[in-house]
């Protein structure tokens, strides 16, 4: 028989139970094959040979905003280890602001608060931008920082007239002016004025995305959050942009994306006395292919631990008064998941505290028990701060909990500062969940957290923050249960564990070749591996000197 690609001489680890391990792949029309013997004496088009180098199933990142990634690496880099202070920070928007147009955009994003001591604020920034309009996006997404030159461009002189915002927070000065800062939805005042973002930028920052993901070993992606531009997503046309970047060969990665829940709507009677709520036409999760779907459609329903938005149930262990709030009204929310359930839509729900969590619960017990599905698979994304009956609830229910290992290490001390020791026990949960019989997805939320698959399992396995602390260490789990999410989870999160996941005859021929086995080197030192290439349907789409 005559393939299009064997791939010879690997340690391939399969997560097929069937076949553990195998040495040769075989690859025909994108998937494999065969392994080992069952391939033996055939003829290919291509032969790799992996010189001994170990194999695993590709990562899926199961919520990775990949387009903004890429925006954010065309943008200024504000993370800490580019800009470690406030001073930083402005002699980097100086600096940057002096190769602009007088009348140029300035964007940047990835600076934390938590980290340089304090948000920037809009009247340094004019200093340092000399006039031109700024816009910073906080590392979470959750907040931004705006100059009187951008608040101006929205319609808001010296910063005045500013109206607050149902599920947003506009920070003011003492005499009430906007001080630059913009929670949440209050983000749209500002965004609105360069949003939505031209299709051709979309399609860059989806290709820089995709650049970035493949040296990771990245095969599939799903993007939580398309089309609301006063949300999350770019603009209308943002599944256009994903069809032109496959179209044009500059996304291969697999892509689910996720449509903001704001964007369905009530589209009048559907025949039969029934009503359809979302995408004209009919569209709803699971159109389309292997390598562009529609997956869930995505609601956020809180904000962030480190923006001390999320919704809890009590204070904030630093901010007593604060706890937080949720993004829509508690009714709306039930309102639109029940319509998405009914209609057939997966829903993803943003929920990272424990109040949160609760009303998203109530919400999708309620929804099926007035329309039940089998196998819905709602999700949780993040799932953050739980207690053990809420961990009991979502998998009493079917639910996918989708919790972000790199936030461990990138962002858990400043979640240790909001929750105080106690409730930082309950913070992003992974041994329980797997204990409870929860399937675990693997994902970054990356620009949020570094998009390395890798990195995260590490996170995963270590549980230790940057400074040094343990966050929740009773819910580390072993390399190979973070493996095992970071592939067949993840396929299960976006009902894709028939074809994604795991290495055997059927399955999409996709993998990762790594500098050394995850499964076999001290934990301390996963972080540290490489990607020596990606194979994506059975094509080299990375090689960094790991394939003859």
């Amino acid at each position: 028989m005559h393939l299009d690609a064997l791939y010879t001489n690997g340690r391939f680890t399969t997560l097929d139970a069937s076949r553990p391990t195998a040495h040769t792949v075989g690859v025909f029309a994108g998937r494999v094959v065969g392994l080992d013997d069952e391939v033996a004496g055939c003829t290919a088009d291509r032969v790799h040979d992996l010189r001994g180098a170990p194999a695993v199933p590709g990562f899926n990142d199961a919520h990775q905003h990949l387009s903004m990634r890429g925006r954010r690496l065309l943008q200024l880099d504000l993370h800490t280890g580019t800009v470690p202070t406030l001073d930083a920070l402005y002699a980097a928007v100086r600096e940057r602001a002096a190769r602009l147009g007088p009348d140029e955009w300035l964007f940047g994003a990835g600076y934390d608060q938590n980290k340089i001591g304090a948000h920037p604020t809009a009247a340094a920034l004019d200093e340092a931008a000399q006039g031109r309009p700024v816009w910073l996006e906080h590392v979470s997404c959750h907040m931004g920082v705006a100059n009187t030159a951008a608040f101006a461009r929205a319609g808001f002189t010296d910063r005045t007239g500013v109206p607050d915002v149902a599920g947003g927070h506009v920070e003011r000065d003492a005499g009430g002016r906007a001080a630059g800062l913009l929670q949440e939805t209050a983000q749209h005042l500002v965004t609105r004025a360069f949003r939505p973002t031209p299709v051709d930028s979309i399609v860059a920052a989806i290709a820089a995305g995709n650049d970035k993901g493949v040296t990771e070993g990245i095969t599939s992606v799903t993007e939580p959050g398309i089309a609301a531009a006063d949300h999350v997503g770019h603009g209308p046309a943002d599944l256009h942009a994903f069809h032109r970047a496959v179209e044009e060969g500059v996304l291969s990665i697999r892509t689910t994306v996720m449509p903001y829940m704001t964007v369905l709507h009530d589209a009048g009677p559907a025949g039969g006395g029934d009503t359809w709520f979302g995408l004209d036409t009919g569209l709803r999760s699971g159109f389309g292919d292997d390598r562009l779907k529609i997956g869930a459609t995505k609601i956020a329903t809180d904000g962030s631990l480190i923006g001390r938005s999320a919704h809890m149930c009590c204070g904030y262990h630093d901010e007593p008064d604060n706890s937080g709030f949720l993004l829509f009204d508690e009714d709306r929310l039930h309102h639109m998941i029940n319509e998405a359930h009914r209609c057939g839509w997966q829903v993803a729900a943003h929920a990272i505290g424990d109040a949160a969590i609760d009303v998203v619960l109530d919400a999708f017990e309620a929804a099926q028990a007035a329309h039940p599905r089998p196998d819905a698979r709602h999700r949780i994304e993040h799932f953050a701060v739980a207690s053990d009956e809420q961990v009991r609830r979502l998998v009493a229910g079917g639910v996918v909990p989708v919790p972000q290992g790199r936030f461990v290490s990138e962002i858990g001390d400043g979640m240790i500062t909001a929750l105080g020791p106690e409730r930082a026990t309950r913070c992003y949960r992974m041994r329980s969940l797997l204990d409870a019989g929860a399937v675990l997805p693997g994902s970054s939320d990356a620009p949020v957290a570094h998009g390395s698959p890798l990195l995260g399992i590490h996170d995963m396995v270590n549980r230790r923050t940057a400074g040094g602390a343990p966050l929740a260490p009773a819910e580390a789990v072993t390399a190979e249960q973070a493996l095992y999410a970071y592939t067949v989870g993840s396929a299960y999160a976006e009902h894709a564990e028939d074809r994604k996941g795991r290495l055997a005859p059927g399955m999409l021929a996709d993998f990762a070749v790594l500098s050394d086995d995850l499964l076999a080197v001290d934990p301390g030192r996963i972080g540290a591996l490489s990607v020596g290439a990606t194979v994506i349907g059975g094509r080299v789409v990375h090689d960094a000197g790991a394939l003859d």
